[in-house]
Formats: C-alpha cells, structure tokens, sequence
C-alpha cells in the first residue's frame, strides 16, 4: 500500500485553516496543523476529521502544538505571522514576522529536512528568503505563494469585465507581491483571444491597478483580517502540481540566479511545479516597459531584505 504524503500547516489562521480544508478535499495527504496558541490546531482538526464523513476524503488530521508532530513532512506551509490591518502595507509587516520566519525554519530544518517548504508570511518574497537563508536547503525546496493570488484577482477582475468565464482567462503576474507587481497584459488570454483586442487600454489599465490593490481593498473591507480563500486555493494549488509531480507552469516566488539579471533574491516568475519542487524557471522575453516595471518591482524586493541582512 502506498503511503500517503505527509502536509504540515504551520500556523492555522484563517489562511492555514482553509489550506487544511482544501488539501483534505482533495486528499493530498495527511495533514498536521501546528499552532503555537494552546488548543487552537486540535480544535481546527478535530472539526476538520469530523467532516470526513459527509464529505468522504480519507485522509488523517491532528493538531499540535509541539513541532515533533510534523517530522518527516513531506510539504510544510508556513503561514504563521502578523496579518495586514487597514493601513498597513506587507511591508510594515516585516520585522515583526521575520523573528518568526527564522524560528520556524530551524524547527523545519531539525524535524523535516528534506522537505519542501511553501512560504505565505508577508511580505512574502522577503520572507522567502529569510526563510531559505535559515533553512540551508537547496532553492528548489523553497518558494513563495505569490503569483498564482495575484494573477487570480487579475484573471477574475478581466473575467468580470468581459462577463465570460473565470476558467477561460490566462494570465501572468510577475515581480514582487506588492504594489509593484507587474500583470503581464500582453500575455494575458482570453480562450487564446489576446485581451487588449477585447478591452480597451484605459479600462486594462484600471483592470491593473486594482489588482495591485486587490490584497488592500479586501484588507479595506474586511478592516480586522486579510484574504483568506483565494491565499488558501493558491497554495494548495502549488502543493497539487508538487505532490502528483503535474509539472505544472505557475507564478511563484522562486530563487533568481541569473534569471532576469538578478542573483540572491526571490521574486515572482513562471515555473515548473513538480516533485522536485521548482524544476524549472521559465524566463519570459519582456519588453523595454515591461523590463523596466519588473526591475522596479525587484529593487523594492531587494530594499525590503537589505533592511533585515
């Protein structure tokens, strides 16, 4: 009998929750939900396993508040950290979760070491690479959920406008998860169309800017969380590529060395998805406007880790 793959949750807010809930849906493995605040990972999976049998996944569901539980994890997601309040950016975010990054990927280290590791801790770029940097593991082992989220706001935000489904528009998103993402119009299709013969410019151009807004504007609405659903769908998506070994090209945040002329960082870019974890980058060919928003959105990556380096 084959084993069954072994997913920790490190932090089980509302992002680490659903993650929980999805990947059991769709039976991705055992799942072990960790949270450093007493009774709060058991009472989230003891809920989660009484699920089971309504909704008919076979998998195991414990919560634990000592990292022992999670030896041997085959896939960690790491989504423990502060969240944005209205008026903050992920930025702000940054000192504060980056203590936590470091202690969590000592104890990744120790109980899990050949491990893939899924960073969502904003800002998550920047966390990323706190969190290779402790871990020692090669860069194929860790990543960051960042472009497949912001490349679903964009794809939903054209779907709405175009009043067609959300399945039939492909696009990209690359950079740094911020304000300075750069959605790739010129890449993006609809049902093969290219979008800009369907959507004027002016409204493309606002169709943009709300996506670098998209994480505010929930921020905004919610005014004492962030998002949630879509953060949780992103990740698990990443994990169903990784662990069925699909090979599937997604925008994640992924070790640069030499792609796009950048060395030491990690940034948003097209990859292959696969057992291995990050197979393969696929470096686009971008234009000069193109080349120019991408290199200011890496320099606001770079800014965010010389201030903790």
């Amino acid at each position: 009998m084959m084993k069954r793959k072994k997913i920790s949750i490190i932090g089980v807010g509302n992002v680490g929750a659903t993650c929980a809930h999805l990947a059991a849906s769709k039976e991705l493995g055992d799942i072990v939900l960790l949270d450093l605040v007493k009774g709060m990972a058991q009472g989230k999976a003891l809920d989660l396993m009484a699920a089971a049998p309504i909704k008919g996944f076979n998998c195991h569901i414990v919560g634990a508040d000592d990292y022992a539980f999670t030896a041997n994890s085959d896939i960690v997601i790491v989504s423990a950290g502060l969240a944005r309040t209205p008026g903050m950016t992920r930025d702000d975010l940054s000192d504060a979760n980056a203590k936590t990054t470091k202690s969590i990927a000592k104890k990744i280290a120790f109980y899990s070491p050949n491990a893939i590791v899924i960073c969502v801790t904003n800002p998550v770029d920047v966390m990323t690479y706190v969190m290779f940097k402790e871990l020692g593991f090669p860069s194929n082992r860790v990543m960051g959920m960042a472009g497949i989220l912001d490349s679903t706001r964009y794809r939903t935000f054209i779907s709405l406008e175009l009043g067609i489904s959300f399945q039939d528009v492909n696009a990209l998103v690359l950079g740094g998860h911020g304000d300075g993402m750069v959605p790739l119009v010129r890449y993006t299709y609809v049902g093969g169309i290219p979008v800009e013969t369907l959507i004027s410019q002016e409204r493309m151009e606002a169709i943009v800017e709300r996506t670098r807004k998209g994480g505010a504007e929930i921020v905004g609405l919610l005014k004492t969380g962030s998002a949630y659903y879509a953060p949780a769908a992103a990740v698990i998506e990443m994990v169903d590529s990784i662990l069925k070994d699909k090979k599937r090209i997604l925008p994640i945040s992924a070790y640069l060395d030499g792609e796009y002329n950048q060395y030491d960082m990690f940034a948003g870019t097209p990859a292959v998805l696969g057992g291995n974890g990050v197979e393969k980058i696929m470096e686009l060919d971008l234009n000069e406007s193109e080349r120019n928003a991408l290199n200011e959105s890496f320099k606001s990556i770079r800014k965010g880790i010389e201030k903790l380096v």
